[in-house]
């Protein structure tokens, strides 16, 4: 559909406040043309302030965005060849779907007969072909997603901006969207920025992912990259659940680090890791629980909670307390049972910083 290439996005040390409060102190990033990047946080953390900035809603204090090479930070929103999919959808309610897809086309001065025929082409780009005669109240939650995203996508914008497009959906229905927004940005390769609280659909949408605390970039990389090697305990306790404890590495040896966690030796890699205290993430799936009289890290469990396909247990230890997710429903373990704890290879991060 696009006419025109994707474009790219720099920031150059933006700064924003509001008033004596910096939501923003100094943001420097590059987005390739082409890719999606989800701009991923806790609440407060800057990602839809920047969201804004790009979009012309908001002026940075100080610094300089950049579209496709083109400085637009003092440009307003009209001007930037941007669109932007609103959390609420923001569709016109008395409009039909096809009138909402072509409200932006025909206020841009194009022909009705044109901007309707890219109308219609929008809706069956996102999988609506023949719905154009609804009414947003006679189609369904995810239904009125993808006419929002249609809306954004007929105008050829350079960058597609979404903020928390999802979270008016249930969970199924989130799985569908995010996985229909995926498909239809590698097929059609515009740039996109995306804005989430949501780990999973973070990691399931991304190229990359920039997680941002107090305004800043705390880690930047590709879903896996995160998730596997978190730079610090926020990043893996925020990237998925995680159990961070204290432990010591021992020796370090062709990239592989030993690691002791109380009575337990484990090894795992360890590129930058030196001899010397540091902290382990542990995903509640990496842990293998045995009998007490076992080997490994010795624990008793406080809680457990069978789910159907697998139980979660609560489990005390020297070094701290544990959360476990056990898929070998077989067997289970009654609270105050003595159980040991073993690492499994793949879900244990060292993190040094």
């Amino acid at each position: 559909m696009t006419s025109h290439k994707p474009g790219s996005v720099v920031f150059e040390n933006v700064r924003k406040c509001f008033g004596a409060f910096t939501a923003v102190p100094d943001l420097s990033l590059t987005i390739e043309p082409g890719t999606l990047v989800t701009l991923l946080g806790p609440s407060g953390c800057g990602k839809t302030t920047t969201l804004r900035m790009l979009a012309g809603l908001e002026h940075p204090t100080s610094g300089r965005i950049l579209i496709g090479g083109k400085d637009v930070t003092m440009l307003p929103a009209n001007a930037r060849d941007v669109s932007m999919v609103f959390q609420s959808y923001a569709l016109f309610p008395h409009m039909t779907a096809l009138d909402n897809v072509a409200y932006g086309l025909e206020s841009s001065r194009l022909g009705k007969k044109v901007a309707r025929e890219k109308a219609e082409h929008g809706l069956e780009l996102v999988g609506l072909a023949g719905m154009g005669g609804r009414l947003p109240a006679e189609l369904s939650g995810g239904q009125q997603q993808r006419v929002a995203v249609a809306r954004a996508l007929v105008l050829e914008p350079q960058v597609l901006l979404l903020d928390e497009p999802l979270s008016n959906l249930d969970a199924r229905l989130r799985r569908k969207v995010r996985t229909d927004i995926r498909d239809l940005q590698q097929r059609l390769g515009f740039t996109a920025v995306y804005v989430t609280h949501d780990q999973d659909e973070a990691l399931a949408v991304s190229d990359r992912i920039i997680v941002m605390k107090d305004g800043e970039i705390a880690q930047s990389g590709a879903p896996r990259e995160l998730y596997e090697a978190p730079a610090s305990p926020f990043i893996a306790d925020f990237m998925g659940e995680a159990n961070v404890v204290a432990c010591e590495v021992l020796s370090v040896d062709a990239g592989r680090a030993l690691v002791k966690v109380g009575g337990l030796e484990h090894h795992l890699p360890g590129n930058s890791a030196r001899p010397g205290a540091a902290k382990l993430a542990v995903r509640p799936g990496a842990i293998r629980l045995g009998d007490g009289d076992e080997p490994g890290l010795k624990g008793r469990v406080l809680h457990s909670a069978y789910l159907g396909d697998h139980i979660e247990y609560e489990i005390e230890t020297d070094v701290g307390a544990f959360f476990v997710v056990d898929h070998s429903v077989e067997r289970s373990f009654a609270p105050a049972a003595d159980v040991t704890l073993a690492f499994k290879n793949r879900g244990i991060a060292l993190i040094t910083a």
